[in-house]
């Protein structure tokens, strides 16, 4: 029984990795068009996901959006996502001479400084623009030595089209869940680790900082690292032009908050990592992943000690 099962997984992972591959076919452009259609159509369906963006967006911009804007700028993110899955399958016609068809680059000299120091590299990213676009093209350009950090997704068929995509120029693919001795020995063997830093975790995962005008858990792995291993933190994002090719932005090296107090400083330096995340998803909003419960762990405040004796 377990055969035919595995079997049965296999040929879904073949059946999807086959329109994969044909979709990639497609003309670039003519995919993002494509997908920009059909990104409008389903906008104007009201599915569980495109409510949940709406939502997210009320919350982040409803005092200085109008209802109507509200909505325009919610199927502008359906849009988006629409024509990235028609832009993922060309990770499979990457090479470094055509990747100028796809992309253009801005301060790729920080990365290049960052390497020199021999310690490795943390690539600081989000759920922004076309990430797994940018992961390749980052594994193309500016180092061959790369590992990146991802959640398992539960279809495995999918799960297996993807991490064959992340991999298809030879990144590392770390498994998010106990995955801490293999970023380490990454880091010892020099690699580049690539980290989006703005999904909700549990609390015992995280620590709570402002983002989006509301307290987020965000996970303190990555400062709880860079601030042990003194490894460069080099935030990198790709985001669209308006001739359809990405501008990769490659920040300046993070100078982490160093206080002698270790639990303030995982959380201001967190906090500085979400910063860096949310200048740029207000700066293009359309660009971000708002179809995830982000906010999900709630942040409480403690009742003060006396406070029942005030009432």
């Amino acid at each position: 029984m377990e055969s035919i099962k595995k079997i049965f997984l296999t040929l879904i992972f073949k059946l999807i990795f086959t329109v994969v591959w044909l979709v990639s076919m497609i003309p670039f452009h003519t995919g993002q068009l494509i997908g920009r259609t059909l990104g409008r159509a389903f906008s104007l369906i009201p599915m569980g996901r495109t409510k949940i963006s709406l939502d997210n967006l009320c919350h982040a911009f409803g005092d200085n959006m109008t209802e109507d804007e509200l909505k325009e700028l919610n199927r502008q993110v359906v849009m988006h996502f629409g024509q990235m899955l028609f832009e993922v399958p060309h990770i499979l016609r990457l090479s470094l001479s055509n990747l100028d068809r796809y992309l253009t680059w801005e301060n790729e000299e920080r990365f290049f400084a960052a390497i020199e120091k021999e310690k490795g590299v943390f690539i600081l990213g989000g759920h922004f623009g076309n990430w797994e676009l940018l992961s390749a093209a980052i594994n193309i350009y500016l180092t061959p030595n790369m590992a990146v950090i991802a959640r398992e997704i539960d279809f495995v068929p999918l799960d297996r089209v993807i991490n064959t995509l992340r991999s298809n120029f030879g990144v590392e693919v770390i498994n998010k869940q106990r995955g801490i001795r293999k970023i380490m020995k990454a880091l010892k063997d020099k690699k580049s680790v690539g980290i989006l830093l703005d999904q909700n975790v549990d609390r015992y995962e995280g620590v709570f900082v402002p983002f989006l005008g509301r307290q987020a858990c965000v996970n303190k792995g990555l400062a709880l690292m860079a601030l042990k291993t003194g490894t460069p933190v080099v935030p990198v994002f790709s985001v669209r032009q308006p001739d359809g090719r990405y501008r990769i932005f490659v920040e300046k090296e993070v100078e982490l908050i160093r206080t002698g107090d270790k639990t303030r400083d995982v959380e201001e330096n967190t906090a500085l990592f979400t910063g860096i995340i949310e200048k740029y998803i207000r700066q293009y909003p359309d660009q971000w992943f708002w179809f995830h419960r982000r906010w999900k762990t709630m942040f409480y405040c403690p009742l003060p000690k006396d406070f029942y004796s005030k009432t």
